[in-house]
């Protein structure tokens, strides 16, 4: 009897192990799928990109060029200065992530531990600039930069991005989270509201600090229609524009030579999210972001 028990016990061990890992092969396999689905567009693109135009062009189309060329890269730093657009789009995302870390850092710190008159009025201001688009905001901000003729300069590309909603929020839901304990023990010992926010609120916003960086660079980089507005001379276009403007001549669209340009654009963005991943994911997780 206790032999059968225990073979009737194997036998239910090794079907709910094959059933285990039957699932979990599944569940492998659609996550594969999903993953190159998601990746494919990013390799056509690579692949586009050292192709010629009437590769790209031809029918039946090819994933994997016939004739490897390179002249699409060299075309944009030769001839186009992607230097000059780069380190546009570069100095415009630095200074807007700095602004960011330290303005939304200081509203997230006041919304979240100091007591003030109208202070849920303002977090409820701050939450309903969520839902206004930026576009709509795009003509007072113009008039606002043409006043104080700072059109076509790093001001006007900076300036208006300096703090966003969504990094109050997230600065505010982070830091509503560190114990009042560590403040109240400061201002015992004579630590005024910006030391505390410099020495003891800001060293442990280390996560939502690397998130808001990376969503405040992606948007920056990426950012298109206020570039083109505010960018009155060639000088001064950040990359996306440039890439848009150049990319198209007079008659059609030099497909190599945008696939090229997208390659560029995407390439630091995707090596910045790769090295501050874990920040990123630990900083949502943290903020309770959905």
């Amino acid at each position: 009897m206790i032999a059968q028990n225990t073979k009737a016990s194997k036998s239910n061990a090794r079907g709910l192990w094959r059933r285990f890992i039957k699932a979990r092969g599944i569940t492998y396999i659609v996550i594969a799928l999903v993953a190159a689905i998601w990746v494919f567009p990013f390799f056509w693109m690579l692949m586009g990109s050292l192709k010629d135009q009437s590769e790209i062009l031809a029918i039946p189309p090819t994933v994997f060029p016939k004739h490897v060329i390179f002249s699409n890269f060299t075309k944009w730093f030769y001839e186009l200065h992607f230097g000059n657009y780069f380190m546009n789009s570069l100095i415009v995302a630095i200074f807007t992530v700095l602004g960011n870390m330290v303005f939304c850092s200081m509203v997230g710190y006041a919304l979240a531990k100091i007591d003030f008159a109208g202070k849920k009025i303002l977090f409820g201001a701050v939450m309903v600039t969520l839902m206004v688009p930026t576009v709509a905001t795009f003509v007072p901000m113009f008039v606002i930069i043409s006043n104080l003729r700072l059109v076509n300069t790093y001001f006007a590309l900076i300036l208006p991005f300096l703090t966003q909603p969504i990094g109050v929020f997230l600065m505010r839901q982070f830091i509503s989270g560190i114990p009042d304990a560590l403040m109240e023990a400061a201002r015992v010992d004579g630590a005024g509201e910006i030391r505390i926010f410099w020495k003891i609120i800001l060293p442990q916003c280390g996560p939502p600090l690397a998130t808001l960086s990376i969503l405040t660079f992606l948007s920056s980089w990426n950012n298109f229609l206020w570039p083109l507005v505010a960018s009155q001379t060639d000088n001064m276009y950040t990359l996306p524009v440039a890439l848009s403007l150049y990319s198209t001549g007079q008659n059609a669209t030099n497909y190599s030579l945008l696939l090229a340009g997208a390659v560029l654009v995407i390439a630091p963005i995707l090596l910045l999210f790769v090295f501050l991943q874990r920040y990123f994911i630990q900083g949502v997780a943290m903020t309770g972001i959905k």
